[in-house]
């Protein structure tokens, strides 16, 4: 992450670079055009670097779809891919660095996955009155 870079500018940079990387392709649904705290920006980045090393390293994943967006209510991030997916019950340490960066930030984190038809992260962090 650069200085000085919003969220969506930031996860854009990140997202070419890792598709550049890995041949993974990436569908961006949506990434958000208004500024996020500096806490939650880092909560979202690690929790994406978290997400996109897993389907690197695990999924066989060929296409990552995914949304980042900030409204009224709070950011939504949602990570789909269509990789072998696994068993929760075998789930390993990423998953719960994710939870835990989305419990920092006030939020909460689910994961979602099919043997053999991928796997979706969705984190929510509501916004604070």
């Amino acid at each position: 992450m650069r200085g000085g870079q919003s969220l969506g500018e930031a996860l854009e940079s990140y997202l070419t670079e890792w598709s550049e990387r890995t041949g993974i392709v990436v569908e961006t649904w949506a990434l958000p055009a208004t500024d996020v705290s500096s806490r939650v920006l880092r909560g979202v980045m690690a929790a994406m670097d978290d997400a996109l090393s897993n389907v690197e390293l695990h999924s066989r994943a060929r296409i990552v779809s995914i949304a980042v967006t900030v409204s009224k209510s709070g950011l939504r991030m949602t990570i789909s891919d269509d990789g072998q997916g696994f068993s929760l019950t075998g789930a390993g340490g990423g998953i719960a660095r994710m939870r835990a960066a989305f419990a920092e930030m006030g939020g909460i984190l689910s994961v979602n996955s099919v043997p053999g038809q991928g796997t979706t992260v969705t984190g929510v962090v509501p916004r604070h009155r």
